[in-house]
């Protein structure tokens, strides 16, 4: 399988380039993630030409906006920052990156929760790295997320399903066609339904244009829509549906032992007592052995890559 290009913090990779000459290496990225995806290592601090060591900053509020200074003297970076964030976005754009994994808290890449400092008192997590802020608003397709919050297993898993997604609409929009795009949605739909039943909804409406409608327009407002759909979390409720929707093929062909197996299976998934990855794999059994075409053709029972394990927590 060809790597997918992603950004990423260079810190994130090992390389020593934080204001204190560390590196916050992560290696579930590193080892596990890497057999997967193309690193395109970013340090906004280092590029934008910042030494290292150097004075650590921090973001502060003012009546303007969030400003970009060093922590002691007070210098502000912020204007010569976002002119090197405009530069850099620039240059990314012709990488096609289908995701990006920024540090965490950092305040020049960050995405939540960073620190932004008053004129007193505590700060607020209310600040947004200006590299990674700038980041999402020009790019507001691209899965994008915080290397600390892809610990959690149910956030994890969703951005990388994600990436796996944007990554087959890059290639789509390289070709576009009506039949592809009935083709692409017919492929995804049960995808889509265990995020968002109301994009499921609307993006079947949206495919069943094709072929009527201006191709440009059509396109740009289906991407919007599954993009914005996939980042709601697939909960045990809404997989729980897709799995009996999935049963549903199979009903005129199982045993009555195999239905009680398989409705136990999934039962026992919705009290929280199995993974996803048990009645997935019993579905993915029936589905080879009884030959379902539509269903061998669903991404839902194979959205990425099976050892990187995103379906085994409970």
């Amino acid at each position: 399988m060809q790597k997918i290009k992603l950004g990423i913090s260079s810190c994130l990779l090992g390389e020593k380039v934080r204001y204190d000459g560390t590196h916050q290496r992560d290696r579930y990225i590193t080892d596990t993630l890497g057999k997967y995806f193309e690193w395109v290592p970013v340090c906004p601090e280092v590029e934008y030409g910042l030494p290292v060591p150097r004075e650590a900053m921090r973001l502060k509020a003012t009546p303007e906006g969030q400003r970009l200074v060093t922590r002691k003297t007070g210098i502000d970076h912020t204007e010569g920052m976002r002119e090197w964030v405009r530069e850099k976005l620039d240059e990314l754009e012709k990488e096609f990156l289908s995701g990006f994994i920024f540090k965490a808290k950092s305040p020049s890449s960050g995405l939540y929760g960073v620190k932004l400092y008053g004129a007193s008192g505590p700060p607020s997590k209310k600040g947004v790295g200006i590299f990674g802020g700038a980041f999402v608003e020009r790019f507001p397709l691209v899965p994008a997320e915080d290397d600390g919050r892809l610990h959690d297993p149910k956030l994890r898993e969703n951005f990388i399903e994600r990436v796996f997604v944007y990554r087959r609409w890059q290639e789509l929009m390289r070709k576009p066609g009506s039949a592809d795009l009935v083709e692409f949605h017919t492929r995804h739909k049960l995808l889509i339904l265990a995020h968002s039943p109301l994009h499921y909804s609307r993006l079947g409406k949206m495919a069943a244009k094709a072929g009527k409608s201006g191709r440009e327009g059509l396109y740009s407002e289906y991407g919007k829509a599954l993009m914005e759909g996939l980042r709601l979390i697939a909960t045990t409720r809404k997989n729980t549906n897709v799995l009996y929707h999935l049963m549903g093929y199979f009903k005129e062909k199982l045993s009555e032992t195999e239905k009680e197996e398989m409705l136990e299976v999934i039962g026992d998934y919705r009290k929280g007592l199995i993974p996803l990855i048990v009645p997935v794999v019993l579905v993915n059994h029936y589905v080879r052995l009884f030959k379902e075409q539509y269903l061998e053709k669903q991404y839902y029972l194979n959205p990425h890559p099976i050892e990187l394990m995103l379906r085994n927590h409970v």
